[in-house]
């Protein structure tokens, strides 16, 4: 059997999941909900950054990333902090869509993959 590691999980999620050298974060949300869609993205790319470390990888190995965004007119100033963030790693492979989120004041979440 392969093994699954989880890390900072609860009852509902684990926030990290490795398996076969593939790791996966779930959906990430910014702390501060006050700030504009640039604001939140940089938070919430500070928190990838963090995780992936946790278990041995970083924004270079990254494989994927589905990035929700509650305004679609936010997309340059997401987009913007993007590849601020990626400061010339090679993209992963990426969706953006529109979404409705369960609280009002998050602007976007974002899921990534990537390997160890």
């Amino acid at each position: 059997m392969t093994k699954i590691e989880r890390h900072e999980k609860n009852e509902r999620l684990s926030r990290i999941v490795v398996h076969n050298g593939t790791i996966y974060l779930s959906g990430l949300t910014a702390d501060d909900r006050q700030a504009d869609t640039a604001g939140q993205t940089r938070q919430i790319l500070k928190k990838a950054d963090a995780l992936l470390g946790r278990v041995g990888s970083d924004r270079s190995q990254l494989l994927f990333a589905q990035i929700w965004l509650k305004d679609a007119g936010d997309f340059d100033a997401m987009n913007k902090a993007w590849v601020d963030w990626l400061d010339g790693a090679e993209p992963p492979a990426r969706a953006t869509v529109g979404a409705s989120f369960a609280l009002p004041d998050i602007r976007i979440e974002i899921q990534f993959t990537a390997v160890s």
